[in-house]
């Protein structure tokens, strides 16, 4: 499958800000299939993952840290481990020290699964957002709702801020019928329901937080995301899951984006978006 990508025009290094955002599926087993290396050479400057699936006595100093390939400062990780272990968890790889790190969303039934993490840098800050899938079981797809109505007020509040938000992750949550393959057929189906969509229209319409990807590529067939069952990765029969939605002022600085491919790390594929900070 080809890297699927857009770059109308790439900021010099100089004022490049790279922010990837990644589903591991299991931080371990993802560095088992290269993630560590590959996002050593990638060059970014924030890493936001989801699903670890560990805890703090799991993480060697391997993947506490991302060697930079070309030298430089590595990426140190900040981490939010779930309390049931090899489930969720959330972690900021970040090239550059954060001023704060706020672990969790102040809910405790939410946090205990390790849904969130804010790293803020000063002039912005990035979250890395693992929200509930509901296909699991009717119970999950109701502690989904409830997550739900827990994070919009948050997002407001960070919208409210002042400061500009990029807000990174797996949303279990495909937008538009654009966003996956077979859409006819998964209208009733958890992450294409038409009440998640409508609250994920909410946090774009009301809140004004802008989809940064959909802004650069109106492309079909940009998925982030393959059930394992089937031919699903070879026919290339996705969804997309994985978003970076920001606040105006950073969205409109997003120069690039890329679907990475090439190699698979998880049933994921990073996304990658490039802001030009000369306007941060």
């Amino acid at each position: 499958m080809p890297e699927m990508s857009t770059a109308p025009t790439t900021p010099s290094l100089a004022n490049r800000l790279r922010i990837v955002s990644l589903n591991l599926n299991g931080i371990r087993s993802a560095a088992r299939k290269g993630f560590i290396e590959w996002a050593s050479a990638h060059g970014a400057d924030v890493i936001a993952v989801q699903e670890l699936k560990a805890h703090d006595s799991d993480l060697d100093g391997g993947l506490r840290s991302i060697p930079c390939a070309a030298g430089g400062s590595p990426l140190e990780g900040q981490f939010h481990y779930a309390q049931q272990k090899g489930y969720s968890g959330v972690g900021l790889y970040a090239r550059h020290q954060p001023r704060s790190v706020r672990h969790g969303i102040g809910n405790a039934e939410f946090d205990a699964e390790g849904r969130v993490i804010e790293a803020d840098f000063g002039p912005f800050c990035v979250v890395s957002l693992y929200l509930p899938s509901g296909s699991s079981s009717d119970e999950r797809q109701q502690a989904k709702f409830r997550f739900m109505d827990i994070l919009l007020p948050h997002l407001a509040q960070l919208r409210a801020s002042g400061r500009e938000v990029i807000v990174c992750g797996d949303w279990n949550i495909a937008h538009q019928a654009i966003d996956l393959r077979n859409w006819k057929s998964n209208q009733k189906n958890s992450g294409f329901l038409p009440e998640e969509r409508a609250w994920l229209t909410r946090v774009f319409d009301e809140i004004g937080y802008v989809d940064v990807f959909r802004r650069i590529d109106p492309n079909p067939e940009r998925y982030t995301w393959w059930s394992n069952r089937g031919q699903a990765w070879a026919k290339n029969v996705g969804w997309r899951l994985d978003y970076q939605i920001a606040t105006p002022g950073i969205a409109a600085c997003a120069q690039a984006a890329s679907i990475h491919t090439d190699s698979r790390f998880s049933d994921h594929a990073p996304l990658t978006i490039d802001y030009s900070l000369n306007s941060v």
